[in-house]
C-alpha cells in the first residue's frame, strides 16, 4: 500500500477528469467561456497536486495550470501539461484573454477578496457558481480511486477491532485517548489528517468522547456530540473527562489515505454492559444501518431513500433519531472521498438518482438520556445489488 500513498496522478485519470468536467459544463445550459478552480482539493482532484494557484480551463482549450507556489513541486507531481510559475495575476494575462466572458467559479469556496484582486487584470460578463458541478462529478469514483478507498476501509475496520481494544485504560482523559489513536493511526497507512469541506470547519480526525459527553451540544453538524478540549477547542477531547467502570466510549472518525476517506463509528462499553435499552435502540441502528444499504442501487433516490427508512422507525428510535432532543440532524448519510462530507447526501432535497461507483456513509445514530450516543457508521459503495461495505459493517456494542 506504501506504493500506493507515494504514486502521483496518472496522467490518463487527470485528463478524464478535466475532460468529464468540461462536458458537464458544456451540458449545464448555462452557457460558459471560462472556469476557475482555485480550492486545494479540487485542484488535487484535477491536477495531482495541491499548491498556491489556480486551475484554469478554457471552453475552446485545454486546462492551464497557474502556480505561485509551488512551482517546481507542481511541475513534478502533476501530469497537467501547461503549468505556468506566478507571482502574480497579471502574468496570466499572457496567456489569457482580458475578458473571461462567463465564467465557472467556486463560490463557496473563494473569497471575494480573491475575486477583487482577479478583477484588476480580468473582466467577467457573469459570475456562476461550480461548487454543484465539481461535487456531481467528484461523487463517482474511478477504479483508480476506489482503491484508494477499499485500503483505507481495511484499515479502517482493522483500527476498530484490534486497536482500540488494545489502548483504552481505566483513567485516561478523552484527550489521551485522542493521542494514544492517533499514534496508532500514524504506524499505520494513515494520512495524518482528515479534511472536510464546509467554511471554517476544524476537526481533526474525528469525534471521540466518553458517556454522555457525546450528547454535548457541538458546531458540528453531525448526529454525535462532544464537549472537546475547551470553548476555544471544542474538539479532539477533554482532558477533565476520565474514562470510568460502565461508560460508554464513542468513537466516530474519518481514516484516510492517498487523499482518500472512510467514514466509520464503533460503539464500545468499558468495565461493564450499557443498559438494554441502550443496546436495544443500537441494534435498530444496525438493522436501519442494513435497511439502508441494500437501497444503495444506482437509480434509487436518496430524498426516497430517507423517507423510507424514517418511516420505518421505532417510535423510540425515533424520538432522538439522529442526534439528541432539538439537536438532530437532517440526514442519514453523506457521500465520502477527497473530504468526509461530499455528495450525495440521504435526505430530504436530494432528488437526482444513484449512480454506480459512488461512495457513501450511513450513520444511523440516537442520543440516550444519562447514556450517549448509540448506532453505527460505514461505508458503502453504490452497487446494481445494494451497497457494498468496504469498513466491515455495523456491530453490536463491543465490550471492553
Amino acid at each position: 500500500m506504501k506504493i500506493l500513498m507515494d504514486q502521483t496522478l496518472p496522467k490518463s485519470e487527470s485528463k478524464n477528469r478535466i475532460s468529464n468536467l468540461i462536458s458537464a459544463l458544456d451540458s449545464s445550459g448555462m452557457g460558459w467561456d471560462t472556469a476557475l478552480v482555485f480550492s486545494r482539493v479540487s485542484q488535487y482532484y484535477l491536477t495531482g497536486t495541491i499548491q498556491d494557484g489556480v486551475l484554469v480551463l478554457r471552453r475552446d482549450g485545454d486546462g492551464q495550470f497557474f502556480v505561485r507556489r509551488s512551482f517546481e513541486r507542481a511541475r513534478s507531481e502533476s501530469p497537467v501539461e501547461e503549468i505556468y510559475p506566478m507571482k502574480s495575476y497579471r502574468e496570466m494575462r499572457e496567456h489569457l484573454p482580458q475578458d473571461l466572458g462567463k465564467t465557472f467559479v467556486e463560490t463557496e469556496q473563494v473569497p471575494l477578496a480573491m475575486m477583487e484582486r482577479l478583477r484588476k487584470y480580468f473582466s467577467f460578463e457573469n459570475i456562476l457558481p461550480l461548487d454543484a458541478v465539481l461535487l456531481n462529478l467528484r461523487a463517482v469514483k474511478s477504479q483508480y480511486e476506489l482503491t484508494f478507498l477499499r485500503e483505507a476501509g481495511r484499515e479502517h475496520d482493522k483500527l476498530f477491532m484490534e486497536v482500540v481494544p488494545e489502548i483504552v485504560y481505566e483513567g485516561m482523559n478523552e484527550a489521551q485517548m485522542f493521542g494514544e489513536l492517533y499514534r496508532a493511526m500514524m504506524d499505520m497507512n494513515y494520512q495524518g489528517i482528515v479534511r472536510f469541506s464546509g467554511f471554517g470547519t476544524e476537526m481533526q480526525i474525528g469525534q471521540i468522547a466518553f458517556g454522555t459527553q457525546t450528547l454535548e451540544p457541538t458546531n458540528f453538524d453531525g448526529p454525535g456530540g462532544m464537549g472537546g478540549m475547551s470553548a476555544a477547542i471544542p474538539s479532539v477531547g477533554s482532558r477533565r473527562r476520565v474514562l470510568g467502570k460502565g461508560d460508554m466510549v464513542f468513537v466516530d472518525i474519518g481514516y484516510g489515505i492517498g487523499g482518500y476517506h472512510t467514514d466509520k463509528t464503533q460503539v464500545y462499553s468499558f468495565g461493564g454492559r450499557l443498559p438494554e435499552h441502550a443496546l436495544e435502540l443500537h441494534e435498530e441502528c444496525i438493522r436501519v444501518q442494513r435497511d439502508a444499504a441494500a437501497l444503495l442501487a444506482p437509480g434509487n433516490i436518496p430524498s426516497e431513500i430517507y423517507a423510507e427508512i424514517v418511516a420505518s422507525l421505532s417510535p423510540a428510535l425515533a424520538e432522538n433519531f439522529m442526534g439528541y432532543k432539538e439537536r438532530s440532524v437532517s440526514f442519514l448519510g453523506h457521500g465520502i472521498g477527497l473530504v468526509v462530507n461530499e455528495w450525495p447526501v440521504i435526505a430530504r432535497g436530494f432528488d437526482a438518482p444513484l449512480a454506480e461507483n459512488m461512495v457513501i456513509a450511513l450513520e444511523p445514530k440516537a442520543g440516550v438520556a444519562g447514556v450517549g450516543t448509540v448506532g453505527v457508521e460505514d461505508t458503502y459503495v453504490v452497487r446494481p445489488g445494494g451497497g457494498e461495505c468496504i469498513t466491515g459493517g455495523g456491530r453490536s456494542v463491543i465490550e471492553l
